[in-house]
């Protein structure tokens, strides 16, 4: 029952030099088979591909445009049966993997999430972003049918088999609530069952954020009503 780390590229060679490391010292004491998958971007814009020999993470490049692109691409490329994801930013920890991978064989949990926002969870971003970050979770967490209190981050641990079993169309970070829905209409009567495991966000070790507020905030409004429309058509069960 292997796992395997996923990273999402764009322009991170610097952050990935220290996080590489820090990932493998760390999914190694859940003393499991493992895998550091990076998907880049399509055209490669920086030496991703020469620190993820150096290290020995497989390296690919995405096949579709946007985050929602690099993640089905990591999706079709992963070969271990629990798929872990975090930022390749270093706002996500790897010291926390070890605690994840605990929650999700202990609790049998479809996903267990990284999340800032359950007790003993903390946010090291700006506190404009933080405000809009509550605002769209507390949106998601009623057109889901879904409690978990961080839906927007995408430290999280999956079952593979359950992701290559789901048709994923959003283009951007919306992504994110999408596959949760889709997993959740795939179980019996709809029930999922998600973890949650306080972290500590950080602010990004190298680079400037990718993330266009504006753009951000448009995707997602769109998205809360399609998906709350996909909920209904499934049969609107928590």
């Amino acid at each position: 029952m292997g796992i395997s780390v996923v990273l999402l590229a764009y322009k991170e060679e610097e952050n990935l030099r220290i996080l590489l490391p820090e990932i493998k010292k760390n999914v190694e004491k859940c003393e499991k088979n493992y895998e550091i998958l990076v998907v880049d971007t399509e055209t490669p814009l920086d030496n991703t591909a020469g620190v993820c020999e150096e290290f020995g993470a497989r390296y690919v490049n995405q096949r579709e445009p946007g985050f929602g692109g690099a993640f089905r691409t990591a999706i079709e490329e992963a070969r271990q049966q629990k798929f872990l994801i975090l930022d390749s930013d270093g706002s996500h920890p790897p010291r926390y993997i070890p605690e994840i991978y605990r929650k999700f064989n202990h609790d049998k949990c479809d996903v267990v999430i990284g999340s800032r926002y359950c007790k003993g969870g903390e946010s090291n971003d700006a506190k404009s972003s933080q405000m809009m970050s509550h605002l769209l979770n507390f949106a998601f967490r009623i057109a889901l049918g879904i409690k978990a209190r961080d839906l927007s981050t995408d430290y999280r641990m999956y079952h593979t088999s359950d992701l290559k079993k789901v048709k994923l169309t959003c283009k951007n970070y919306d992504v994110l609530q999408e596959v949760l829905l889709a997993i959740k209409l795939n179980k019996p009567k709809h029930k999922i069952n998600i973890g949650e495991v306080p972290i500590s966000f950080n602010k990004r070790i190298y680079g400037e954020s990718k993330r266009q507020l504006f753009k951000f905030i448009m995707s997602y409004a769109g998205t809360i009503f399609r998906l709350f429309g996909k909920r209904i058509a499934g049969g609107f069960r928590q």
